[in-house]
């Protein structure tokens, strides 16, 4: 057995299903060792594919999706997927290939120093420097990935090293126990939060993490809370529910912005700086704060809580629960609030104006989508209409990337959020500019054998920047391009390809799109001018207090 068998080995045991990657010269005996294995190598067209992959399967799973690459420029392709998974908290095990150990000295053909370049991008990275501690460097990769707050780690495994003799073992796992929050906190909380007359609930991608949206719906049921979600803690309270005043996250002020004025408690729920800024929502740092999180909160001028309640999230909010002393009905501006929110979102229910109008193509997708079925949106103008349009009943059916906000993910992560549920209807959501950047895996899509529709908002060309200029200096440049026919790329690829020629005709094709057997693309002209309205229409917004 050679040190990349013995690598693989450690794999299998923490239950790896795919590796997604290419191959390449220096990871030509890891590639082998896979061939024998129980895991399915994923070729895919490009590394950054192939770590977004990776990346959404960790956020769908809780379990450290893994991609392969080789040295030089395989590494530095994974970099942006790398670094997606890790600023948004999702579990990532990159594996990168990399010259012998006698060759690091000199210059060397593609040699990196990887170690260094993958630091500012990962929890942790390390170099196989011996074959006899692969096991090791193996099992604290996962744990180290897995544990809250997840992200990425990366292995460098030089390539005279994995072809080395060795004798080992994969390391034991073993349970970890979960960790609860001290009493104290738990009935400072409580106190804190029976006192306020308008608490608001800011629920984050944490609470998905940690499982806890039943604990969430029932905390804030029962206390009569408003919640508000970021833009990655959708449909850990269904939309639903009456308590529900949807999504905050965009950069101007919105409908739920009033809400945050009036609060006099922000109750923060695995919550995560990063996916929306407390200055946005806190500008003076006057709001007092609970943080129920499994981790201590971030340092923030804006965000100082009062009380930190670190550990399970349900075992937190459950133990809050019943040492709160609040009944009644919700402040009456909530519920006001979420009639407001309501109707602007069924504004454009019936609007057939073509091209269509963003809203509309959203509030469309939501009716054909199941409360179990997935988008994987990608970023651009159309992410913003997405974060701020499509709602969610369930946690993890809107992957969206936030921290890092990395273009081209929609079409990778599709790919594997139908490996990690087939049975789901999957719809990768992107604009034309984000599907050019990785179009090519739709070609993996078909050959792998994972059916899903990819939506293109085309308005031929940069559409957020663009609406960035227009706002700030009043012109535009540089933004726009143009497109194959997307149809025709489509079918030339073995695809079903459908092009949307009115507003009447999405709602049909889509749904004709998610019955094909193979990959589908629908090319949909939208109408951007909406983006300026909505800016002036923020700007006008006045919220009565």
């Amino acid at each position: 057995m050679n040190t990349a068998q013995l690598l693989v080995r450690c794999l299998e045991n923490e239950g790896v299903q795919y590796v997604f990657g290419l191959p390449g010269e220096e990871n030509l005996h890891v590639l082998e060792a896979l061939r024998n294995s129980s895991i399915q190598f994923i070729t895919t067209r490009h590394e950054q594919g192939a770590a977004f992959m990776a990346d959404v399967y960790g956020r769908l799973t809780g379990r450290a999706g893994v991609c392969l690459s080789t040295l030089g420029p395989g590494a530095t392709n994974l970099m942006t997927g790398v670094a997606d998974a890790n600023l948004d908290g999702a579990p990532l095990v990159a594996i990168t290939g990399q010259v012998g150990t006698d060759r690091m000295h000199i210059e060397s053909h593609q040699y990196l120093d990887l170690v260094a370049m993958f630091a500012p991008v990962t929890k942790w990275n390390k170099q196989i420097v011996r074959p006899s501690i692969a096991p090791e460097v193996v099992r604290k990769a996962f744990k180290i990935s897995q544990t809250e707050k997840p992200g990425a780690v990366h292995i460098d495994l030089p390539e005279n090293i994995a072809a080395m003799p060795v004798t080992g073992e994969p390391l034991s796992k073993g349970d970890v126990e979960k960790t609860y929050a001290s009493f104290r906190s738990i009935e400072h909380a409580a106190e804190v939060i029976s006192q306020a007359n308008n608490p608001l609930i800011l629920v984050g991608n944490g609470a998905i993490r940690d499982k806890a949206s039943a604990a969430l719906t029932e905390f804030a049921t029962r206390l009569n809370i408003p919640v508000a979600n970021t833009f990655m803690g959708k449909g850990v309270i269904p939309y639903t529910h009456p308590l529900a005043l949807w999504a905050v996250g965009l950069q101007l002020r919105d409908y739920i912005s009033c809400g945050f004025d009036r609060a006099d408690l922000v109750i923060a729920v695995g919550y995560d700086l990063i996916e929306y800024s407390p200055k946005k929502w806190n500008p003076n740092g006057n709001i007092p704060i609970v943080h129920i999180a499994a981790t201590h909160a971030e340092i923030d001028s804006s965000y100082i809580p009062i009380v930190e309640v670190v550990g399970d999230i349900s075992d937190s909010l459950t133990e809050i629960l019943e040492r709160s002393d609040r009944t009644g009905k919700p402040d009456p501006y909530a519920l006001e609030l979420r009639d407001d929110i309501r109707s602007d979102y069924e504004q454009y229910a019936n609007d057939n104006s073509f091209p269509i109008k963003p809203q509309k193509l959203v509030y469309d997708l939501r009716q054909v989508m199941g409360p179990e079925d997935i988008v994987i949106c990608d970023v651009g103008a159309h992410k913003m209409w997405m974060a701020r349009h499509y709602h969610c009943e369930r946690p993890n059916t809107c992957i969206i990337s936030n921290g890092f906000a990395a273009m081209g993910i929609a079409i990778p992560g599709a790919i594997a959020a139908k490996l990690v549920a087939p049975q789901k209807r999957i719809v990768a959501v992107t604009g034309d500019g984000g599907f050019m950047m990785n179009s090519q895996e739709l070609e993996t899509a078909l050959r792998v054998g994972t059916a899903f529709v990819t939506i293109i908002f085309n308005d031929g060309g940069y559409g957020l920047i663009e609406w960035k200029q227009l706002n700030q200096l009043g012109v535009s440049d540089f933004v726009k391009f143009g497109n194959p026919d997307f149809v025709k790329l489509a079918e030339s690829m073995g695809l079903k390809g459908y092009r949307i020629e009115s507003t009447a005709d999405f709602i049909p094709t889509i749904k004709e799109a998610l019955e094909q057997p193979v990959p589908s693309v629908i090319d949909c002209p939208v109408d951007y001018a909406e983006n300026l309205r909505f800016t002036r229409k923020a700007g006008e917004l006045n919220c009565v207090i």
